[in-house]
């Protein structure tokens, strides 16, 4: 249990502004960089915002208790399967999007890494319609 005991101490929860936060505080609270949390944005990985833009026509985002817990899922997650960021941002548009999931399922296939998938049972009772269908008319 040595190693429990180098790790720095937890961040003083009572000193944490409440309601929305700034990126800078947000990336405290979350132990990444503002920096880190921008590169997620980008990559998709942080909660939309609904917020209007503030000052000068820029908006300077602010992050709420919901979108910090979010966030920390999405670390936890890289944390516990070994993967970067752009790993999870592309399997999150593997399952957002139909035809990317095809092609990589296909691709999966091909490696033998992935069973073929099985015919749908709507499939197979349509295919047999059609063969009765062809039969009737020879």
């Amino acid at each position: 249990m040595a190693a429990l005991d180098d790790a720095p101490p937890a961040p003083d929860r009572t000193t944490w502004p409440t309601g929305p936060v700034p990126i800078s505080a947000a990336a405290e609270r979350v132990g990444t960089t503002a920096r880190m949390l921008r590169y997620r944005e980008g990559l998709g990985l942080l909660p939309r915002t609904q917020e209007q833009p503030t000052g000068r026509g820029h908006r300077h985002r602010r992050f709420t208790e919901e979108d910090l817990r979010t966030i920390g899922v999405g670390l936890e997650l890289e944390r516990e399967f070994d993967i970067p960021p752009a790993a999870l941002a592309f399997a999150l548009r593997v399952l957002a999007e139909p035809d990317v999931l095809a092609r990589v399922r296909t691709h999966g296939e091909r490696l033998g890494r992935l069973a073929a998938a099985p015919a749908r049972a709507l499939d197979f009772e349509k295919q047999k319609a059609m063969r009765l269908l062809d039969g009737r008319r020879s």
